[in-house]
């Protein structure tokens, strides 16, 4: 359907892709992944050009694209106009606004034609028009009386989410998606998921979401070299043979193996402590996971981590019966919380509901309407949010940003430090002002870490993060002492670096005791709650509705049934692994005994440390079946 065939692209004299050959057929899914400028959006600039001759060209061979093919992909730009956002969105069904166009030129005594048009609109499912870009208002994050705001109203990210609903509301044939969630919070990121999981033409999707991309393709092109590599399946079973691959370069293998090592160590350290609590449970499913793709990224150019602090007072910061929010327009109430050392908190809550207004209340920047802050006297808080990566010095390079925190430090220290977060040569020189969105991320966070903070206060932290950039992240806040809370639509990242959730929403802050998967559901339901109502909605007949019911049990009863063999697996080695806990508890507490270690009782301590050591091995051993049972459960679960 859209072949590449022996195609190579230059940008100035760098060669950006050489010799290329990939054919992707009707239906597929394709992730591209690769490092920031590899080619990826060059990629999709060439399929974009199958439909505009002023588009990028290649510099040899060609992108093939049946002209009968729909192509759909995210305008760049959104102009200021004074059209609502539903009208915006419905100019993306093209065939729609043609027919609208034609029914308004058509003569009012030729009822044949018009006849013939309205026919046509029917076909098209033209009346049901303000429903669906209504729905897809809503999966995005729009309220109900945002339906009819003026476009030019809307910020830029909330213009790039209508710029994405116009390219969903096209009926198209293939979609062309470029990191599509760096505008987009959790809430909106799963809603995409499953709109894309449901989506019968093709896909091409650049994305740094791992989670994403696990749930939303199933091919990976990987850009490196100058090459395309393609791989069948999402993106977890990419990282699995790139791995293999990998493994034969005797270097990689060797900085594969210190890096399983230490992750390893962690997981072990968190399981010691780990308790029943699902939250505990995906948590260390996550890390096990972590440990499995860490070969995957052996060769990335990032490698750093964080510096103990100076000082990790006990508490840290602590918000008392505080109101939150701007002047009088209150967000949250009553909201009390206690930082101390080593709280690890993931933040969630629908859009509005609040999010980075704790995040900067806690960081001091927004003034508490009522309520206290306490901050402990030795707080170093290291805060990252979006508004952070304007405040650079445009005029200045990397090592002058690093110089300013730290004037006696040596030169060549400095550079060594930001060659960690790949600013090395003359990067490091170069002054900030052209830097990509994700170049000036990195250099904001290697500032932050920079300063030995003791709270990390991070609101999106991945946004334009490529993978690479995130897992050596991700591997960097495991080793971190202090506290943590973040606000992110990564849920890979969230998963392995929180030990627990706490959930904003209804002008409150609570504990949230579910894991990520809980959450979705209770955001569907919310939405179910809250339908956005158009005026055209269609009223299902009684009879109709009964049968819609009739269908939807049926089917919520044949998921129940295609489940039930994963989830009873999960529950018998749930069952074991308590019952192995319980053994291990009675036998440490017998391994306290003084008079144990006496010499006439030898030969019963050789006893117990034999079942010792055997019950640590079921323990293992049960702890694998379980995660293995759990991962099936998720893949079924995910499959429908």
């Amino acid at each position: 359907m859209l072949g590449f065939r022996d195609l190579t692209l230059r940008r100035g004299t760098r060669v950006l892709l050489q010799d290329v050959n990939l054919i992707v057929q009707r239906g597929e899914h394709w992730g591209i992944v690769g490092r920031n400028g590899s080619g990826k959006s060059s990629l999709l600039a060439l399929v974009l050009a199958t439909r505009d001759p002023a588009g990028l060209q290649p510099d040899k061979g060609e992108v093939t694209l049946p002209e009968s093919l729909t192509l759909a992909h995210v305008a760049q730009e959104t102009p200021a106009v004074a059209q609502s956002a539903i009208d915006y969105v419905m100019d993306g069904d093209r065939e729609l606004r043609t027919l609208q166009q034609q029914l308004a030129d058509c003569p009012a005594d030729d009822g044949e034609r018009q006849a013939a048009l309205f026919g046509e609109l029917e076909a098209i499912d033209g009346y049901t028009a303000p429903t669906r870009a209504a729905r897809l208002l809503s999966g995005l994050g729009f309220r109900d009386d945002q339906l009819q705001t003026p476009v030019a109203d809307f910020s830029g990210g909330w213009r790039m989410r209508l710029n994405l609903a116009q390219a969903l509301m096209c009926r198209s044939d293939i979609l062309l998606l470029d990191e599509p969630t760096n505008h987009l919070d959790l809430d909106a990121v799963l809603w995409l998921q499953g709109w894309l999981q449901q989506y019968p033409g093709t896909v091409l999707l650049i994305s740094h979401d791992r989670d994403f991309l696990d749930l939303c393709v199933d091919h990976i092109a990987l850009l490196s070299g100058q090459a395309l590599h393609s791989y069948t399946g999402n993106y977890s079973a990419y990282e699995k043979q790139h791995a293999a691959r990998l493994e034969q370069q005797q270097a990689a293998h060797n900085k594969q193996q210190r890096t399983v090592a230490h992750l390893h160590s962690y997981i072990d350290r968190f399981r010691a402590k780990a308790t029943k609590a699902k939250q505990a449970q995906s948590r260390l499913k996550a890390l096990a996971r972590l440990e499995t793709i860490a070969p995957a990224h052996v060769d990335s150019p990032f490698e750093f981590r964080f510096l103990p602090a100076a000082q990790i007072p006990n508490p840290l910061l602590q918000l008392t019966d505080a109101t939150l929010g701007y002047g009088q327009g209150a967000l949250l109430h009553d909201v009390s919380l206690n930082l101390l050392p080593g709280e690890r908190i993931g933040l969630l809550g629908p859009n509005g509901a609040g999010k980075s207004t704790l995040v900067k209340s806690l960081a001091g920047e927004l003034p508490l309407p009522g309520g206290t802050r306490t901050p402990a006297q030795a707080l170093r808080i290291g805060y990252f949010a979006q508004h952070q990566l304007e405040q650079l010095h445009a005029d200045d390079s990397p090592l002058m940003h690093l110089q300013r925190l730290d004037p006696q430090a040596g030169e060549q220290a400095l550079r060594n430090y930001l060659g960690g977060f790949d600013f090395s040569g003359d990067q490091a020189l170069a002054p900030v002002a052209p830097f990509s969105g994700g170049e000036k991320a990195r250099l904001v966070l290697a500032l932050l870490i920079y300063q030995r903070p003791n709270l990390l206060l991070l609101d999106e932290p991945t946004n334009h993060l490529d993978l690479e950039m995130r897992h050596a992240l991700t591997l960097a806040l495991q080793e971190f002492e202090g506290a943590l809370l973040v606000v992110s639509h990564d849920r890979h990242l969230l998963r392995s670096v929180c030990d627990r959730f706490m959930l904003v929403a209804h002008g409150r802050l609570q504990n949230y005791t579910g894991d990520l998967e809980d959450y979705a559901q209770w955001l569907n339901e919310q939405r179910r709650r809250n339908k956005p109502q158009t005026p055209d909605t269609n009223k299902t007949t009684g009879k109709q509705a009964a049968i819609d019911k009739r269908q939807q049990r049926q089917r919520e009863a044949a998921r129940r049934q295609r489940l039930k063999p994963h989830r009873d697996r999960v529950q018998q080695a749930e069952s074991r692994l308590a019952r192995l806990q319980q053994q291990q508890q009675t036998l440490e507490a017998q391994l306290t005994d003084n008079d144990l270690y006496t010499e006439t009782r030898k030969a019963e301590l050789k006893e117990l440390l034999a079942r010792q050591t055997a019950l640590q091995q079921q323990l293992a051993a049960t702890e694998a079946e379980w995660l293995d049972a759990a991962e099936a459960l998720e893949l079924a679960e995910n499959a429908g």
